[in-house]
């Protein structure tokens, strides 16, 4: 098993224009690119979870999603980085399309698409976060037993507590989301060598 990085896409790893699925709209924050190739580097799966209510609310096809995954590895391919995974959950409650008007647990808050990708791609969910933009983000990988990390850009504009709403750190950027995952890492690592010598002198 493998730890991974579960990714929210808009406001998180692009810019958030709503219910966009055009390709040639779809650019990268500044800081996305050499983000994600730091956490390639430090040995991370790297998939996207992502709510796509467009498809239910009639916005868009979800046939036209998988360009929209092509467009964002296209992008990070001077990086060096490939996504291992796109999960995305295209129904929602109220929506319009016979067939997406439904309340499933893949959509976030709930932690049904963390809880298949880690069926499907091998994960380690405990050595595994989750950093997206708005709280429905951390309360599902909270959810999904992982850590959690807010990016926040201003898009969280309700701030509802509760039990699994509290994220393990708030960042302003991704490039201070990956430090504090790195050093995470780093410590935790440190740690358990101390403890192992510890351990073999007695």
């Amino acid at each position: 098993m493998q730890p991974a990085i579960f990714l929210d896409k808009d406001g998180t790893l692009i810019p958030d224009i709503p219910y966009n699925v055009d390709p040639d709209l779809i650019t990268l924050y500044p800081e996305t690119g050499l983000a994600l190739q730091r956490l390639k580097q430090a040995g991370f799966k790297l998939v996207v979870v992502s709510n796509q209510a467009g498809v239910a609310r009639g916005y868009f096809r979800e046939n036209q999603l998988p360009a929209v995954y092509d467009r964002m590895n296209q992008l990070l391919e001077p990086f060096s980085v490939t996504l291992d995974g796109f999960e995305y959950c295209p129904n929602h409650p109220q929506g319009t399309v016979e067939g997406y008007v439904i309340d499933c647990n893949r959509r976030k808050p709930k932690p049904g698409m963390l809880l298949d990708a880690a069926q499907t791609y091998d994960i380690d969910l405990p050595a595994s976060w989750m950093i997206g933009d708005i709280l429905n983000d951390v309360e599902a990988g909270n959810r999904a037993g992982c850590r959690t990390i807010l990016v926040d850009r201003g898009n969280e504009t309700e701030w509802q507590t509760g039990p699994y709403r509290t994220p393990t750190a708030i960042v302003n950027n991704l490039e201070e989301a990956v430090n504090t995952i790195v050093e995470y890492k780093s410590t935790t690592r440190l740690e358990r060598h101390s403890t192992s010598k510890r351990l073999l002198s007695h």
